[in-house]
């Protein structure tokens, strides 16, 4: 993404604004479906609203790019929430309507782009990755030693439940939060992605990030192994309600700004489907590994 978005500042031509649209893409998928897994440092030290807060404020961000601010990385790091991260650098790469042109992205544009993506990187995604991985107190030894000695994590039982909830959680912010908000008030601008029209995708993205969570990630272990062992009946309900919240998201054949208006039985046949798995994962799985997980 750094790449593309600097070659996009050094030559804005409509081939690199192309191929930035495709990694900002791609980005924003590999983003999303780790929200399945929003616990930990990525949500105590606020990585994710620093990087994914949403709406943008455009008239704001205008206000910024035509004041004397320096937009430097150090600046950007103290703007507010909705002034950093993936969306108002959507916001500089498609516009408003999704219509711009690359030789429409001005100089100071292209200055806040750069600064924008070197925030991401180094101030977030970085800073998170040292977190769970550097040092003797990293997050992930932290995982690794629940119930043996972690100061995080005193029995395992408190780490699967916090697993098991921050899978409520997505769930419960997709269908009651990103998706409910916008279909009530009938407003497209307060979407989450809708320069780009990848909104629908943000979605079904977090819920596949769940999935990988549940299932385990490329074949790995997930905590369907832990139920599935113990009780195949609660197992296959999870994995049906998975599924059918996922293959509901293809129903809704429009971009979401649009179908608020005109699919609203199959925008609310998703909610559904997602408010019935998060019965599950807010009720029947917390007591399951409460039952099981003693230690």
């Amino acid at each position: 993404m750094a790449t593309s978005v600097a070659t996009l500042v050094n030559a804005s031509t409509d081939a690199n604004q192309a191929q930035a649209k495709s990694d900002w893409k791609n980005l924003r998928s590999n983003w999303e479906q780790s929200e399945g897994f929003l616990l930990g440092p990525v949500e105590a030290k606020d990585y994710d609203p620093n990087t994914d807060t949403w709406p943008t404020d455009y008239v704001q961000m205008d206000s910024l790019l035509n004041s004397n601010n320096p937009l430097t990385t150090d600046d950007v790091k103290d703007l507010p929430q909705s002034l950093r991260g993936y969306h108002p650098l959507e916001y500089m790469i498609w516009g408003k309507g999704g219509s711009k042109t690359a030789a429409q992205i001005t100089d100071r544009q292209k200055k806040y782009m750069t600064s924008l993506i070197s925030d991401i990187q180094i101030n977030n995604v970085q800073a998170l990755y040292n977190d769970w991985f550097l040092g003797t107190d990293n997050y992930s030894n932290q995982v690794l030693t629940a119930g043996k000695g972690s100061s995080e994590f005193s029995t395992r039982q408190i780490l699967f439940l916090n697993i098991v909830s921050a899978m409520s959680d997505i769930c419960n912010e997709v269908g009651t939060s990103k998706m409910f908000e916008p279909f009530t008030a009938k407003d497209s601008t307060i979407t989450e992605s809708p320069y780009s029209n990848n909104t629908l995708i943000d979605f079904k993205n977090n819920i596949l990030g769940l999935q990988q969570v549940y299932m385990g990630l490329n074949g790995g272990t997930g905590i369907r192994n832990l139920v599935a062992a113990k009780n195949l009946q609660l197992d296959q309900q999870i994995q049906t309600k998975i599924n059918a919240a996922l293959i509901s998201f293809d129903q809704i054949t429009e971009r979401y700004e649009q179908a608020i208006f005109d699919q609203r039985i199959q925008v609310q046949n998703t909610m559904d489907q997602l408010a019935a798995l998060d019965l599950l994962l807010e009720n029947d799985l917390p007591d399951f590994i409460k039952q099981y997980v003693k230690d």
